[in-house]
Formats: C-alpha cells, sequence, structure tokens
C-alpha cells in the first residue's frame, strides 16, 4: 500500500459530500451517538459501490444509459426529500434528546441510502482503484479488498470525527432558535443543491 493511495484517499474523504453532510447534519440535531451511527451508515453506503468496481459491475453504470439514469435519479430524488425534510423541520435536522434503538436504526437506513443512490460512487471506485493495483498482482481480488477496507476505514474515522465536532458545538446552537432555524435551511439548501447537480451529472 503507497503513501500516494493513502493521501489520495484522504483527501477524497474529508472532501464535504453528501455523507459528510449528513453526519453534520445528525451530528448537530441528535447528538455525538447519533453521529457516529450515521457515519458507520455512510460508510456501509460505499460497500456495494466497492464490490461493484471490484468484480467489474460498474462498468454496466458506465456503459448503460439506462441504468445510470435509473440511479441517478433515484438518488436525485432522494436528496431532495432529504433537503424538503429539513426545510419542514422533520427528518435529518429535528432536535431529539434521546437516541432509541428505533431512530438509530432509521439514521443507518438514511445514511446508506445517500451513497447506495449515488452512481457516481461505483464509477468512481471502478476509476480510483485500478491506479493502485499493478497489472502484475498476483492476488489482484485480495489486494483490491485490502484497498477498499482502508478506504472504508479512513471514511469511517473521519466521519465520526465530522460527527462529534457538529455534536460538541449542538448545544450553542439547539439553544438558538434562530441559529437553528438557519442551520435547518443551509443544509436544506445544501441537501438541494447536490441533487440538482446529481441531477445535472453526466457519466
Amino acid at each position: 500500500m503507497s503513501i500516494e493511495f493513502l493521501i489520495t484517499s484522504f483527501i477524497i474523504v474529508v472532501s464535504p459530500g453528501t455523507g459528510v453532510l449528513y453526519t453534520l447534519a445528525t451530528g448537530l440535531s441528535r447528538g455525538a451517538r447519533a453521529s457516529v451511527v450515521a457515519a458507520f451508515g455512510c460508510t456501509l453506503g460505499i460497500v456495494p459501490h466497492i464490490a461493484a468496481a471490484i468484480f467489474g459491475l460498474a462498468a454496466l453504470l458506465h456503459t448503460s444509459a439506462l441504468a445510470f439514469e435509473t440511479f441517478k435519479y433515484l438518488g436525485c430524488a432522494y436528496l431532495l426529500y432529504l433537503a424538503w425534510s429539513a426545510w419542514r423541520e422533520r427528518g435529518a435536522l429535528t432536535v431529539q434528546p434521546e437516541l432509541s434503538q428505533r431512530s438509530a436504526a432509521q439514521i443507518t437506513i438514511k445514511a446508506i441510502l445517500i451513497n447506495v443512490l449515488n452512481p457516481k460512487l461505483a464509477i468512481f471506485f471502478l476509476a480510483f482503484l485500478p491506479q493502485f493495483v499493478r497489472a502484475d498482482e498476483p492476488h489482484l481480488i485480495v489486494h483490491m479488498v485490502g484497498l477498499s477496507a482502508v478506504f472504508m476505514l479512513m471514511t469511517l474515522l473521519v466521519f465520526i470525527v465530522y460527527g462529534l465536532f457538529a455534536a460538541a458545538v449542538r448545544d450553542h446552537v439547539v439553544s438558538r432558535p434562530r441559529v437553528l432555524a438557519w442551520m435547518r435551511r443551509a443544509f436544506a439548501g445544501a441537501f438541494f443543491g447536490l441533487g440538482v447537480k446529481l441531477a445535472l451529472a453526466s457519466r
């Protein structure tokens, strides 16, 4: 495993995206434990894309316009749903003092769907992973699985840091209704913008 892979992966992971946004929103609205659950769910959400890249299934999204468009608009619709939920003071930015087992499951499912329904991730991993594998690698799949595991661990740790930071400033936000209202609007606008960006994305 090269230092180039670690540096590149870190830059990719810390770059703000839908997963980071959802983890931050969860940390602000439900606290530290919930933010860790969200980080875990977002990490799980990239597993299907990594598996697809490793076994070549992501090539279908790259070559099939119908498959790509279907996943793209499903992802777009889900992001717009999150935007609407945040704007209406439900879902991602509803302030709840406790994390029940049911709400933990809901957070996990939402976090998984955010990444599963993003077809660009599958194509990204299809292009990203092979760059760090030699053509004469004797155990190609094993090596790619190892790289993927490191990428997922890095994703989980970075997202947890994001979430815990959001949870740390939570009290300062929820105690100020006007600040919370603006935060909800900001997250709603961000989810909406990401949804529109995904809708306009091409292969």
